[in-house]
């Protein structure tokens, strides 16, 4: 702990960096099963890696001088898994003092300390789309964010140039189960309205703004310009496409209230999360283009989510649905394969359909398909090793790999990162008698515990 806190201070006497310094790390991979995901699984194949991106995948592929070289034999290969629903590093994911703050973001407040980012790549996670939470009709912001964990740098975790993103959300979240405070609307009709009238605001924003530029200059002056307002610009993109809208749902007859909005206001770009009732309306998402994040066997745990079946991703898949499973969780982050593999027994899904579901799709759902999602040449090299095969009940994920650096390697996991107390290790608890109980001493205490809970967190 005691390099940590001085690695933080000397960060701190440096001041803000200009530009977050990414690591990028080279490899060969060999004689691994690859699932390559868009070009089928190949037998004994090497996957080469230079300075973070894979450059060439194949057998026999010769060893480059000096580059560090991973025996895969045995083992099975896969793009890092990705997460399209997270908030894992985020302490409070929640501004819910109006019912429309899409000025906040949560990439504001990401904590690259958080131990469950570490826990994630255990998994074989290497992305996580980390949300804003679903207390607003309109809510903040989010990050996608690479787990680039031993860091201290927040912007080193942030995914260079990943499009914008943003959470809404519909049903009992939004209306606070009927809580009367007067910041969020009361009822799902509600709900629809404020986001209309948001939308409707930010038209005519945008329009004063058009007409503001297009206006000729009067003797080199044409007025002052409007004012700024950082919710309505962020309103703009959306209705201009450069955010990608990801809206907490459940029940089938508020996702096709959305779809209609969407359809009213032109906007093209939207993935439902959640979406336990999609089987409902699989098709009309189809054909909208909209895409389905989803909980592969979880429901029944609040009245607005009573109705859903395991077989919701499949359904989705086979109507044309862009489709991915996420955890929301991140103790179910940990085993995103395992929740893919529950899509052979519910629906038939095959090996690829099933591991897509948890590489290229949400890589789509997040605009980065181009990067990561799958093992290809020129894409960026975030990998997962796996004993077994991942969608087999006794996988074990052995290394992840960000950037082509280790981010985790199972045979080096330090005792530090470990979950459990070492049961070998006897530890003395006083008495009450025993213990002091100043108050400087109960004051030092308190600070401990509160270091714990941040540690764990």
């Amino acid at each position: 702990m005691k390099k940590i806190t001085m690695l933080f201070l000397a960060v701190l006497s440096c001041g803000a960096f200009a530009q977050a310094q990414v690591d990028r790390g080279s490899m060969l991979i060999k004689n691994g099963t690859v699932f390559t995901i868009t070009k089928g699984t190949l037998e004994n194949t090497d996957v080469l890696v230079r300075d973070g991106k894979i450059t060439q995948v194949g057998k026999n592929i010769p060893a480059p001088t000096g580059i560090k070289i991973i025996d895969a034999s045995g083992l099975f290969v896969m793009p890092g898994i990705i997460d399209a629903h997270s908030h894992i590093a985020l302490s409070s994911i929640n501004e819910g003092t109006n019912a429309i703050t899409p000025e906040v973001w949560t990439g504001d407040v990401v904590n690259p300390l958080s131990i469950s980012i570490y826990r994630a790549l255990a998994g074989g996670v290497t992305t996580v789309h980390a949300m804003h939470g679903s207390a607003n009709s309109i809510g903040g912001q989010c990050e996608t964010l690479k787990l680039r964990y031993g860091t201290v740098d927040a912007d080193v975790l942030r995914m260079e140039d990943a499009p914008r993103t943003i959470k809404f959300a519909l049903g009992e979240n939004p209306t606070g189960h009927g809580r009367r405070d007067g910041q969020q609307p009361q009822s799902r009709m509600g709900v629809e309205f404020v986001i209309r009238q948001a939308f409707s605001e930010a038209k005519e924003y945008m329009a004063t703004w058009e007409t503001y530029n297009k206006a000729k200059l009067q003797k080199g002056f044409r007025g002052s310009p409007p004012s700024y307002n950082l919710r309505l610009e962020t309103l703009a993109d959306i209705l201009k496409g450069n955010i990608i809208v990801h809206c907490h749902s459940y029940r089938a007859d508020e996702i096709n209230m959305l779809l209609n909005v969407c359809r009213d206001f032109g906007i093209r770009r939207i993935v439902f999360q959640h979406v336990n009732e999609g089987f409902k309306v699989a098709p009309e998402l189809a054909a909208y283009g909209a895409m389905a994040s989803v909980f592969s066997d979880w429901w029944s745990y609040k009245l607005e989510v009573y109705y859903s079946t395991a077989y919701n991703a499949t359904i989705l898949t086979r109507n044309g649905v862009t489709t991915s499973i996420n955890s929301d969780d991140a103790e179910l982050m940990r085993h995103l394969y395992h929740e893919a593999a529950k899509t052979q027994k519910y629906g038939g899904l095959k090996d690829d359909e099933a591991l897509s579901l948890i590489t290229i799709n949400p890589a789509r759902q997040l605009g980065i398909e181009n990067r990561v999602g799958s093992i290809e040449a020129g894409k960026e090299a975030d990998i997962a090793i796996f004993k077994n095969h991942p969608l087999s009940i006794y996988t074990i994920p052995v290394l992840t790999i960000v950037d082509g650096i280790v981010r985790f390697d199972r045979e080096k996991d330090v005792d530090d990162m470990r979950l459990y107390i070492d049961p070998k290790e006897s530890i003395d608890i006083p008495t009450f008698q025993e213990a002091d109980h100043t108050h400087e001493n109960c004051m030092l205490g308190a600070e401990e515990t509160a270091q714990n809970i941040f540690d764990l967190n």
